[in-house]
């Protein structure tokens, strides 16, 4: 996606400037990266990968007080686990000391630096301020030997920290305060992860950061805004200094993330006040937390190239991170069914055991494979799924109610059974008919063989803060969210085969926790919720305070978004004519068919959208479920492409040119920029490949490295196709054709030959 740093580089390389494109990622070693630091990687990596150049990765260690060897392993392993690699280009800011110090001495015998006895509050008292200029210090004019003499008693450790300091010597005028005789050594008595006893000063950030990029050769130095006003100084150390190259800072704005705080200071008060359990706490924003909440690399860089490069800073609504996570995970999760809060449930006439055969992916997804579910006479179902005296809605079990198991019977409630006031079980008979017919009812729940499933535990991780800008807060503690985490330890899974994460049917993605799970006493972590659960409360009316005043209490409560429709309904005879055809003609569902006429413009866009491509469920999914999660607050009217677009998209994907997960990518982009589906698809290398002369080689590859699974699906465990599918789909890059790879892994499967 095109930005304005790759402007900047295309242009650079069109005129010869560079030849080659450098970047670098230049980490401080004093904690574990994070979210926003996902962004700065994806993004020089990037570049560096996009433009057939290098990107560095160099520890910023200029600072031993803080910084530590495991910090260095940490981020090391973050950076890998992302699917970036640096290959020889490793450095260390601690290598260039030397180097460093040559600097300075060159500085100070060139009159441009001088060694200054002044505190740390004189200084800042001396540089002045926006409004007034600076005063020298007196001993800015010390004679260079003088200078080089204390400068070389500082190196050796002859003063206590603080006594001194070595500061440039440029212009004490500047409008920019970083030109008012900047700082560029500090003594420091602290031994050094990586040089030990050897120095006793330590270079500054705005010294040791240009002249790293010189020494390595970088050719684009990429910052956030904050270092926008170090630029003048960037430059002026590249060219006072003997450097053997000239490299440009540019800056872009940082990621902010809503609901989260990215300062590495307040991330380091969460776990030295252990509020979360440590760095790779799963609420924690940081890729090690992320990682074992249970988030892909995939789905993180898919993020940072959604939210893009951009020259302000603003908020990022994590909700698009949370999008990018399910629509990854929505792909490659295979389906399971866990019941959270077990509720007992006897199928008094079920003749006795059964074994259902139940599809890992729906039919959409386009991935075979199933599970052998086991059906007892004895169940497990939710306890939220029955309601003694359900509401008006509630279309799960009631006594007298019936409702369907997933992918089994139909079930009725005859009987409740309670101890000291509360339902303990419950007994029901099953229409051993309803699977063959199959009779349709209101509500389908999920549920487990009370036998047969395996107890976990399930950890239901949410938002760590309670607001969308904790920082803003005065104490940003003070609004810790304290439902971060739920513990369940009374769960049941159903019997699963191979996998790190699943879709636990109607709950939500998890994933194994890697930590403190262990045979026979697995641990699962929620990495989020089938949907955007925030956005869901924030559209709930707050509850009208209590009053005598019969005026406040006789106002009206605020109207829902189904209630809005109505109204606009009956506003519209047009509207209301499109719903009835929505629901009667089209066959829509009725959620589908009231959303999609409770707007005008919504509505509009939609019949220009059928008018591309005639499939009138397909185009209703694609509004309703994908689109709509994208909008946010804005009208179908905002949007940057119309009806016709998406309906030109469903088609690509209905028609196999794509994949249904390619299909969100290209909604997205569509979303944030406008633009033709099929450009997008063909600019992004986006087709589907079905040849199967282009597919059968990397299916015979992935079938020849798993022997094991080979035979194990020839014993009979069907699920090992799905693992195929699911491992030629990753090779292909998510490109490949499923229901093709589907046909051709079976056929190999199939053959004497294979494994």
């Amino acid at each position: 996606m095109s930005n304005f740093i790759r402007e900047i580089i295309d242009e650079d390389l069109r005129v010869g400037r560079h030849d080659r494109v450098v970047t670098r990622f230049p980490p401080e070693p004093n904690g574990y990266l994070h979210i926003g630091h996902a962004k700065s990687i994806c993004l020089n990596f990037g570049l560096a990968r996009d433009y057939g150049g290098r990107c560095h990765l160099r520890m910023d260690d200029t600072n031993p007080e803080t910084e530590d060897q495991h910090f260095v392993d940490a981020i090391q392993k973050d950076v890998r686990w992302l699917g970036f690699d640096w290959g020889d280009g490793f450095y260390h800011a601690a290598d260039y000391f030397d180097r460093f110090y040559e600097a300075a001495v060159h500085l100070v015998r060139a009159g441009k630096a001088y060694v200054d006895h002044l505190s740390v509050d004189e200084i800042r008292e001396y540089r002045g301020t926006l409004s007034a200029p600076g005063r020298p210090s007196p001993y800015r004019d010390r004679p260079v030997d003088e200078n080089l003499d204390l400068l070389e008693k500082m190196r050796v450790g002859a003063f206590p920290d603080g006594t001194c300091v070595l500061r440039a010597k440029i212009d004490l005028a500047s409008p920019n305060m970083k030109m008012r005789d900047p700082l560029l050594y500090r003594i420091r008595h602290a031994a050094h992860h990586r040089t030990g006893e050897k120095w006793r000063i330590y270079p500054m950030y705005d010294f040791a950061h240009p002249l790293s990029d010189a020494y390595e050769g970088i050719t684009h130095s990429i910052c956030t805004l904050e270092f926008e006003n170090n630029r003048e100084l960037y430059d002026w150390v590249i060219e006072h200094c003997p450097v053997p190259a000239r490299p440009r800072q540019y800056e872009f704005a940082r990621l902010q993330l809503g609901y989260t705080v990215l300062s590495k200071r307040k991330l380091l008060h969460l776990v030295n006040g252990k509020y979360v359990s440590g760095w790779d706490d799963p609420r924690m924003p940081t890729i090690a937390g992320l990682r074992r909440r249970g988030y892909t690399p995939e789905a993180i860089r898919s993020f940072c190239e959604l939210i893009g490069v951009a020259k302000t800073n603003s908020t990022v609504d994590i909700g698009k991170l949370e999008f990018a996570v399910r629509d990854d995970l929505n792909a490659r999760c295979p389906r399971v069914m866990c019941v959270l809060r077990p509720l007992e449930v006897t199928i008094t006439n079920l003749p006795g055991d059964e074994t259902i055969d139940a599809p890992y992916f729906p039919p959409e997804i386009g991935k075979a494979g199933a599970r052998p579910v086991p059906l007892t006479r004895s169940i497990y179902i939710e306890r939220d799924d029955f309601m003694r005296t359900p509401a008006k809605g509630f279309h799960r079990l009631s006594p007298g109610a019936e409702v369907r198991l997933r992918h089994s019977y139909v079930i009725r409630c005859d009987e409740v059974i309670e101890r000291d006031g509360e339902v303990v079980a419950l007994r029901c008979t099953a229409d051993l008919d309803s699977v063959r017919s199959g009779r349709r009812v209101k509500g389908t729940i999920h549920w487990v063989s009370a036998t047969q499933s395996v107890p976990v535990e399930v950890r239901l991780y949410d938002r760590l803060f309670r607001v969308e800008k904790p920082d803003a807060e005065e104490d940003f503690l003070s609004v810790l969210n304290p439902d971060s985490l739920q513990v369940l330890t009374d769960c049941r899974l159903e019997p699963w085969a191979e996998g790190e994460r699943f879709q636990f049917e109607r709950q939500g993605y998890f994933a194994v926790d890697p930590v403190d799970s262990r045979d026979g006493a697995l641990v699962f972590n929620r990495i989020v919720t089938l949907r955007d659960s925030w956005a869901a409360k924030a559209e709930e009316a707050a509850p009208a305070p209590a009053s005598k005043k019969k005026k406040e209490d006789t106002r009206p409560q605020k109207r829902t978004a189904a209630e809005f429709r109505a109204r606009a309904r009956a506003a519209s005879p047009a509207l209301e004519a499109r719903y009835v055809r929505y629901r009667d003609a089209l066959g829509l569902t009725d959620e589908a068919a009231d959303v999609l006429s409770g707007d005008l413009a919504l509505s509009d866009f939609f019949e220009a959208a059928l008018s591309a491509h005639a499939d009138a469920r397909a185009v209703a999914n694609w509004a309703v479920n994908e689109l709509q999660g994208l909008l946010e607050e804005r009208s179908a009217a905002d949007l940057r492409f119309d009806g016709g677009a998406l309906g030109r998209l469903v088609a690509l994907v209905d028609g196999g040119t794509i994949s249904g997960s390619a299909g969100k990518e290209v909604l997205a982009e569509l979303v944030a920029q406008g633009g033709d589906p099929a450009a997008i698809v063909e600019r992004r290398g986006l087709r589907q490949v079905s040849d199967e002369g282009a597919l059968a080689p990397i299916v015979d590859a992935v079938v020849a490295e798993h022997p094991d699974h080979v035979a194990r699906f020839r014993a009979g465990n069907a699920g090992m196709l799905g693992f195929f599918v699911g491992q030629v789909m990753k090779r292909s890059g998510g490109k490949a054709d499923p229901k093709r790879v589907n046909e051709l892994v079976r056929a190999r499967l199939t053959t004497d030959s294979a494994g």
